[in-house]
């Protein structure tokens, strides 16, 4: 928390409408969400205040950032949709998650999944993982973050997409892994 607080100070340039953010209460920050002209930093810092406070007003904003091009935006706003435990936070990390043109904004919401154990998160991993597993796919990271995420999960639908990950030198660790730690097939 201390780190996104202090990047946004420093975006802000350490201004008084930081400061005043910083201690606003939930519906000032919520309205800050819709006033005209508000830059980015002070947009995501209401966001991440209000997703940490549990209010759900901030769930449209925090899915806008969790799709950002920026990773550490990306990383608070999945920190703060965590906390949030809003329901339709995984079907919107999925979707994000899952969109082919988004892979390479994919790792966020992709951690995002495997923290909330949703019934969407498994079945999500294993589309995305699935896809990235061509020859030369730039996305290994996103790939690797789908194979960690389905060990934790531990599904036993992400058996045949991770024996199929085994065989890519970057995932074959990982891989093996979540695969010792699937339950047994049923004979």
């Amino acid at each position: 928390m201390n780190d996104v607080l202090e990047r946004l100070r420093t975006e802000s340039g350490q201004s008084a409408e930081y400061e005043e953010l910083l201690t606003a209460d939930p519906d000032a920050l919520a309205a800050s969400l819709t006033s005209a002209g508000l830059p980015l930093w002070a947009r995501e810092l209401a966001a991440y205040r209000l997703g940490l406070a549990g209010d759900r007003r901030a769930f449209e904003p925090l899915v806008l950032l969790l799709n950002h091009r920026d990773a550490p935006r990306c990383a608070a706003a999945a920190a703060a949709l965590a906390v949030l435990d809003d329901p339709r936070t995984a079907r919107a990390a999925a979707a994000l998650a899952t969109n082919g043109l988004r892979t390479a904004y994919a790792l966020h919401p992709v951690r995002l999944l495997s923290a909330l154990r949703a019934p969407e998160s498994a079945p999500a991993l294993i589309a995305t993982l699935s896809r990235l597993l061509a020859p030369n796919d730039p996305y290994w990271r996103v790939a690797l973050a789908c194979v960690e995420g389905l060990g934790a999960l531990a599904d036993p639908r992400a058996r045949e997409v991770l024996v199929r990950a085994q065989s890519h030198p970057r995932l074959a660790v990982a891989a093996t892994d979540a695969l010792r730690g699937l339950p047994r097939p049923q004979a």
